[in-house]
């Protein structure tokens, strides 16, 4: 069979379908358009819906104008025309002066001598921070500036020099720690209010304070040593204070008591002597020689209880004389 045979005949003629035309091709032309469509919409649908979890918020930018998005769940974004950007709300937190495990070191500036620091006295000193942060505003924080923890990273290392540096070692290595963090922490959130960038400090604490030397942090830790005897024998001082001043209250109020009570039988006393004295010179006043005579005799008779009286006569003869006598009373 030559070419121009081949040529000749038709399509039926090698056992192809009759319904193999131009109509064919369109239909099925057609058919793989929509299947595109479909494909097209579905996918541009699955990417239009976006979940907020607990811990975030969304910021969703509208022909580049963001607005934040803070109710968890699922949301709806307009296909390519919005797009959505989360942020992490929680607690976060970094080191300052050290490097940990889970976090990278944000000094502002590379190298461990970060941490070393001088103080008020002149005072080589190394103190390790650990800063707790979070995001209060998330379009300031994504938009105010290129990297806002960084930017707090960097304020807190001004502030935390600045505040060691006008303290003595001796503060910053045993009783000022709490001073100073709450310095640094008043000192950071100010510039942070004055910055705005959408974020705000929870706490800054030391984690470790140590001199650079051996020798000079025996030293201290000796005078730490010293301070923390000293503590304690003060707080036995004071405890054994407040065990004595009751005993020595009740003691005292003892002795008021028993001082007011001999004071009331001496003013009974005094006033019974008055009214004795009284009677007795009621009955003076009315017969003032007998009076003088009986009491003569009850005088004697109280100096002298076992005296005798004996009367001699002119005679010789002697007479014994035991009488007792009626008291005046």
């Amino acid at each position: 069979m030559t070419i121009n045979d081949f040529k000749n005949r038709g399509p039926g003629s090698y056992g192809f379908k009759g319904n193999f035309d131009k109509g064919s091709m369109k239909k099925a032309g057609k058919k793989a358009i929509w299947l595109i469509v479909i494909i097209a919409i579905v996918f541009i649908l699955s990417g239009s819906f976006y979940t907020i979890r607990e811990e975030e918020q969304a910021v969703v930018c509208t022909f580049g104008m963001p607005k934040a998005v803070t109710q968890s769940g699922l949301h709806f974004k307009i296909p390519l025309i919005q797009t959505v950007e989360k942020v992490n709300t929680t607690i976060q937190g970094f080191a300052i002066g050290y490097t940990s495990d889970s976090e990278s070191n944000y000094n502002g500036a590379e190298g461990a001598d970060n941490g070393m620091m001088i103080t008020a006295d002149y005072n080589f000193i190394h103190v390790d921070f650990y800063a707790e942060y979070r995001v209060t505003d998330p379009v300031k924080a994504l938009y105010a500036s290129e990297d806002p923890r960084l930017i707090l990273a960097n304020i807190a290392q001004n502030c935390i020099r600045t505040t060691i540096g006008s303290y003595g070692v001796d503060a910053v290595l045993t009783t000022g720690k709490n001073e100073i963090q709450s310095n640094i922490k008043n000192m950071i959130l100010e510039k942070l209010e004055d910055i705005d960038i959408g974020v705000q400090l929870v706490n800054i604490t030391i984690q470790d304070a140590e001199p650079p030397t051996d020798e000079v942090k025996t030293a201290f830790k000796a005078v730490e040593t010293a301070k923390q005897g000293k503590e304690t024998a003060l707080n036995n001082a004071n405890k054994y204070r407040n065990e004595q001043i009751p005993s020595a209250e009740a003691d005292a109020d003892k002795i008021v008591q028993d001082a007011e009570a001999d004071k009331q039988a001496r003013i009974n006393e005094a006033q019974g002597q008055v009214a004795r004295f009284n009677s007795m010179y009621e009955e003076y006043i009315k017969y003032p020689s007998v009076t003088k005579q009986r009491m003569f005799y009850e005088t004697m008779e109280e100096v002298l209880p076992d005296m005798k009286i004996i009367i001699q006569g002119s005679d010789g003869n002697t007479v014994q004389q035991i009488m007792p006598l009626d008291s005046f009373n």
